[in-house]
């Protein structure tokens, strides 16, 4: 046995019962180890039955198509959207043909019906529509190959990823298709690039890998979600890692197979017949849908298609490509797409190592030998005892290696080995009659309790995380006017600008040991005083809230340079006693903190724009920094909250004051306190002076409300604060 199953290891003999045994195992390791969560922003946008309902039968016209485009672009954001469809004829739905043969025919003299044609022929020609649609935007079109060469070729096909003479002198196992089914020339020349969608199940018809390149008239093209993950990484170029046998050099071509694709930083493990494994993140189902209809009606929150990768395709009855899956009997096609996508960007597609068949070999050889000299001199209680020890640690060695190092190591072979050498000694003699006979069986039908793997799989260690009350700093950011400055720019750009803005704002909150809580968009969220206790966590923050407001000159710098809009951000800081730790779920646990205090801080920044400046601290981080001089810019009451809260505007440091501009304020604190004493002519009169020699949004906003005040004065129990109603 031990022969024979080396033999199969080394490729001299073939069997299939051993290859299916091991899909099994395989599938197995995936339903247990799959984290049943979807990739991030990936959105599936389905040609579903209320679409149909609402928008008619399809294939619609591509007018249509080309609307939802343009509403996934410009009303949502969407990162790049990849169709799960052909579009290979022409669209005549218009009825344009008809109106050019008319006129041809029978008005070619009518200036009139000429004049009016002219006017709308624009207007019906819906390929020219969708073409002008996909144009310039990271659209990935789908076509299909064909490996029948009965099957006339229609369309264009995109330009491939490998040139034909790119693998001269190899020879490389890649799949050859002798037609395609291609979009029309004027919609495939306009868009970003295309992949063919169609794919062969494994030998068992379940669908567990993705062929990432094929091969047509010599030319190399690849798959839709090679495509799509390319564009969403701005990735110029795919790089083959090549394994290259150089043995016999006396042959013509090399053996030579492509160990992995490289996509910039990311890459894409491949097995010897260029091939892919699928990473399921779980059953069907998993991923966002989003109906069709509803996005061309625009009945759909932008957040939930902003910055994603969009791939469309149809889920209606009659229209679904359906397949089976390791971890469904039936799945959506397009859903195999989404999951081979999301594991090219965050890298979790598994592998079968080069060095898998070596390693086989010598366990098998080891393995076998060992238990046929250990397991014969062994009371049957010992030999149980150590075949099941023995089974145990390859199982969760195996495992471990799948989850941990993302590898695929074939391991049927080694349990048959087990199995078979412990049955056979147990035939023997080293069992007892039928109930021995009975536990071996039961003990040889799983090597550990089912519910133990269940167990491990499904509810992996958790960790008994405590949380700590503490008084902290916290700092909220937030790019002013963001939608207008992400509308001007395209999805490269915005991404650019994006990192270019984060990448110093963020060294800064780290140079002061500065906590980056979390970036929502544009926004930043930080704070300081844990997980590290920091005495003087208040001025650590605001002298960043200082920095950030001076590294925004020299970005803004940058940015007219590189032709982007300059931006203006707003920063809330507040100090109080926050919950710090670690919070999330056994999925995934994030170092944040929450409390009252955080949310004073987040509706401090959003002040910022009220009162006319960039930043706004509370009373209480303000009192933590005597070193600074501040500008008391109200007592307010903010949304969630009953009692009024000072606020104030960082001015410098002390040091750094000069004369005029502590006049400045003095003047200003003797306006606040007629102000709030209900002086109004007094303070009206200094309001006016400040306002005529110094231009700042607070004495305006100050003079508004003594003119209301005059009018509508507050009651005697008014305690000068001002109440917002809004967040």
């Amino acid at each position: 046995m031990t022969a024979l199953l080396c033999l199969n290891c080394l490729g001299f003999i073939h069997s299939s019962v051993i290859n299916r045994i091991e899909l099994s195992i395989y599938d197995s390791k995936l339903n247990l180890t799959m984290a049943d969560r979807p990739y991030k922003n990936i959105v599936i946008v389905a040609i579903d039955e209320k679409s149909l309902k609402e928008q008619g039968r399809w294939p619609w016209n591509r007018k249509t198509i080309a609307k939802l485009i343009d509403k996934l672009f410009t009303q949502y954001k969407a990162k790049v959207v990849g169709l799960d469809v052909v579009f290979a004829e022409k669209d005549e739905s218009s009825g344009l043909d008809r109106l050019e043969k008319i006129r041809d025919h029978y008005l070619q003299s009518d200036n009139n019906f000429n004049k009016v044609f002219e006017s709308i022929k624009s207007s019906l020609d819906y390929d020219q529509l969708l073409a002008d649609s996909i144009k310039n935007k990271n659209v990935v079109l789908g076509y299909y190959f064909n490996q029948s060469s009965n099957v006339e070729s229609v369309g264009l096909l995109p330009k491939p990823v490998f040139e034909s003479d790119y693998f001269n002198g190899l020879d490389i196992r890649f799949i050859e298709n002798k037609s395609f089914g291609a979009n029309l020339p004027l919609l495939q020349v306009h868009a970003r690039d295309a992949g063919y969608f169609n794919f062969q199940p494994g030998v068992d018809g379940v669908l567990r890998s993705i062929p990432m390149v094929e091969m047509f008239n010599g030319n190399y093209y690849a798959t839709l979600s090679l495509a799509i993950a390319k564009l969403a990484l701005n990735c110029d170029d795919v790089e083959p890692d090549l394994l290259i046998d150089t043995s016999d050099k006396s042959k013509k071509l090399l053996n030579a197979n492509i160990h992995a694709l490289k996509l910039c930083d990311h890459e894409i493990p491949l097995d010897e017949n260029q091939e892919a494994l699928i990473p399921y993140a779980g059953h069907k189902g998993i991923f966002k849908y989003i109906s069709a209809t509803d996005v061309i009606n625009e009945k759909v929150k932008r957040g939930d298609i902003q910055d994603s990768i969009v791939l469309i395709g149809a889920t209606a009855p009659g229209l679904l490509d359906l397949r089976t899956s390791p971890v469904d009997a039936i799945y959506p096609g397009v859903e195999a797409h989404a999951n081979m996508i999301g594991g090219i960007l965050n890298g979790s597609i598994k592998s079968y190592p080069e060095f898998s068949s070596s390693i086989e070999f010598c366990l098998i050889l080891l393995l076998g030998l060992t238990l046929s000299f250990v397991l014969p001199k062994l009371s049957p209680t010992s030999s149980t005892l150590v075949t099941v020890s023995l089974g145990t640690v390859l199982i969760f060695s195996d495992l471990y290696i799948w989850h941990y190092h993302n590898m695929v190591l074939k391991v049927a072979p080694l349990i048959i080995s087990i199995m078979a050498i412990y049955i056979l000694n147990m035939a023997v003699g080293f069992v007892y009659e039928s109930r021995g006979k009975r536990q071996l069986a039961n003990m040889f039908g799983q090597y550990v309790p089912p519910q133990l793997v269940k167990e491990m799989a499904k509810n992996p260690d958790t960790y008994n995380l405590e949380s700590r009350n503490q008084v902290i700093t916290v700092l909220f950011s937030d790019v002013r006017g963001f939608t207008n400055i992400s509308e001007k720019l395209n999805p490269e750009s915005l991404s650019d600008l994006m990192n270019e803005y984060l990448t110093p704002m963020t060294k800064l909150i780290h140079d002061s040991n500065g906590t980056i809580d979390k970036y929502m968009g544009d926004a930043i969220m930080a704070f300081w005083g844990a997980p590290v206790n920091q005495e003087d966590h208040a001025k650590l923050a605001l002298k960043t809230a200082l920095a950030m407001i001076k590294q925004l000159e020299y970005i803004n710098e940058k940015f007219k340079i590189k032709g982007w809009p300059k931006i203006d951000i707003g920063i809330g800081l507040n100090t109080g006693e926050m919950t710090v730790g670690n919070m999330g779920s056994s999925f995934r646990m994030a170092y944040t903190v929450m409390g009252d205090a955080v949310n004073l801080g987040s509706r401090l920044e959003g002040l910022t724009k009220e009162y006319g400046v960039r930043i706004i601290v509370s009373e209480f981080t303000k009192n933590l920094n005597s070193d600074f001089v501040f500008r008391e810019l109200d007592l307010v009451k903010v949304k969630g909250k009953e009692k009024p809260v000072s606020i104030f505007e960082p001015i410098d440091e002390m040091t750094g004051i000069s004369e005029s501009l502590q006049e400045e304020l003095d003047k200003y604190m003797l306006g606040l306190s007629n102000y709030r004493a209900q002086n109004w002519a007094v303070a009206k009169e200094i309001f006016i002076e400040l306002d005529a020699s110094y231009n700042h949004k607070i004495y305006r906003i100050y003079l508004e409300r003594i003119n209301c005040h005059f009018d509508n004065p507050p009651s005697p129990s008014w305690d000068g604060a001002f109440i917002f109603k809004t967040k």
